[in-house]
């Protein structure tokens, strides 16, 4: 296995395992939020107020800034060395406060209409539609701070650091936390105080950056100029990823509009049901995509194509690896999953039933999710970034078709499912596409998929069998995992091998220290 593959894997459970931290809080979180919000309109015009820039940070953020940023400075540092090359990040982040402090202002000047474009459904109803107002007018500026998170990040990677950026969320889900508690303990209105929470939590997440930044040498003082050739050349690239990630957002926007149009707690079911499908997705297929790009930018700028290649490959059989008993155990158990983490205060039976349907249907497009982001990281280490936006509109038409002919009769249960099915789309327009650019032979699955996947249908049969007893359910997916990982390193599946002797290592030094 080439050495850039074992720093992809060893960085990837670096990553995987401080998101790890930050899903078991984000859990902690949600677990709290459904006892004080429910699934009403509370819920509801929070998490749609809280969505807004959310959406937005894809086209400044991580979504698109990161990934187009990223293979301009590695190629920068080489050139110039790091001293010079630090120019590159100071003027982006003026441009981002230039570009989002304008657009923040237009959003809190221009709320109720922005509020009415993205929810029309909530117009019949005032108390619901004014609340979401007020608070889509706190939460906003939290985009600017996001995007300064994803541009420390980007700085970041490049240098082979993960870590910072990862637990980064963890401080934010810390803060909706205590604000969630304060707002209780003190009776005051839990939705604002949520806003504010989240505002304050996205500074912190900026400030906790810095340090691993000067540990790398960079200021924020120093030479500047808006005319930074890099930043230039990484607005080039941004384009088309911004049309992209707009095209995502879209998908977003269209989802919430028509779940508004469904019955009171849509828009909250399919959030739940999301942020359970996000645990896996987030602990390691977006991992490894995240810390893929910076070596699948260093191949592509030295010409190594085959080397790119075999990165690749490998980088896609490692996710479906892991993906695959996730996406099984997600269908398998989501009914006593939801019940247990949310089945409580406002939440009740019919929220736990709707919650779990719509987490079986994002359950299907779990492996789907994750493999997008390698190929994405693929593409953007290539300076590609006009293929994956004319896919995300494809895939934007498909999502839109599925939806409408499935909402009618199985409501937003048909729009998780339409989510997974446009994304399942991406991937396969995404293949081929590479497939030709690198060769007929690009991605071989290998029998490291094919063990997974078996082994992946054992563990979701199991599971399965277990769901009667919610308690005893969870308690066992600890046991399914060591299981899997047992049985395919006795199979001798080499990601399987590379994984547990790296957690073995990791382990005897902690032990040491």
């Amino acid at each position: 296995m080439p050495q850039h593959v074992r720093q992809i894997a060893k960085d990837a459970s670096i990553v995987g395992g401080a998101t790890l931290l930050s899903r078991i809080l984000g859990f902690f979180r949600d677990m709290i939020l459904a006892y004080v919000l429910g699934a009403g309109v509370s819920a509801d015009a929070f998490y749609v107020a809280y969505r807004l820039p959310n959406m937005m940070r894809r086209l400044f953020a991580e979504g698109s800034m990161t990934m187009a940023f990223v293979p301009v400075f590695t190629r920068l540092r080489e050139e110039v060395g790091d001293e010079r090359a630090f120019a590159m990040p100071r003027a982006a982040m003026v441009w981002l406060l230039i570009i989002l402090g304008v657009l923040t202002t237009l959003a809190i000047l221009f709320a109720r209409p922005l509020t009415h474009l993205i929810t029309p459904g909530f117009a019949d109803d005032p108390a619901l539609f004014d609340l979401t107002v007020e608070l889509t007018r706190i939460v906003f500026p939290y985009i600017i701070e996001i995007s300064a998170v994803a541009l420390c990040m980007g700085v970041l990677n490049s240098f082979g650091h993960f870590l910072a950026p990862a637990l980064a969320t963890s401080e934010l889900n810390t803060i909706i936390i205590l604000g969630a508690g304060v707002a209780w303990l003190f009776g005051l209105n839990v939705p604002h105080t949520l806003a504010w929470a989240v505002v304050v939590g996205g500074f912190g997440q900026v400030l906790m950056q810095q340090p691993q930044m000067r540990k790398y040498g960079f200021s924020w003082r120093g030479p500047w100029s808006l005319k930074d050739k890099g930043v230039i050349r990484m607005g080039l690239l941004m384009l088309p990823t911004a049309f992209g990630a707009a095209v995502y957002q879209l998908n977003i926007v269209i989802g919430t509009l028509l779940a508004s149009y469904l019955p009171t707690g849509s828009i909250s079911y399919l959030y739940y049901a999301d942020r359970l499908v996000q645990f896996p997705l987030g602990v390691f297929g977006v991992a490894v995509g995240t810390v893929a790009l910076p070596s699948l930018s260093k191949l592509a700028s030295s010409g190594q194509t085959g080397e790119f290649t075999e990165t690749l490959n490998a980088s896609l059989r490692l996710t479906l690896f892991i993906c695959l008993p996730a996406a099984a155990g997600l269908i398998a158990l989501a009914e006593p999953m939801v019940h247990i983490l949310f089945g409580r205060g406002a939440f009740g039976p019919h929220a736990v039933s709707a919650t779990a349907a719509a987490l079986v249907a994002y359950g299907v497009g779990l492996p789907a999710f994750a493999c997008v982001r390698p190929l994405y990281s693929a593409y953007f280490a290539l300076t590609d970034t006009r293929t994956p936006a004319i896919t995300a509109a494809v895939c934007l038409v498909v999502y839109v078709i599925a939806g409408l002919a499935l909402m009618g009769p199985t409501a937003h249960v048909g729009l998780a499912l339409a989510t997974s099915i446009s994304s399942w789309v991406n991937v396969a327009v995404l293949g081929v596409i590479l497939r030709k650019r690198l060769g007929g032979s690009w991605f071989r699955p290998g029998r490291t998929t094919v063990i997974g996947a078996l082994l992946s249908c054992g563990v979701g049969l199991g599971a399965y069998t277990t769901a009667g007893w919610p308690l005893l359910a969870l308690a066992l997916i600890l046991v399914w995992a060591v299981a899997y990982m047992g049985l395919a390193s006795l199979l001798r599946v080499e990601e399987a091998r590379l994984l547990t002797d790296f957690a073995r290592r990791r382990l005897r030094r902690k032990i040491r220290a």
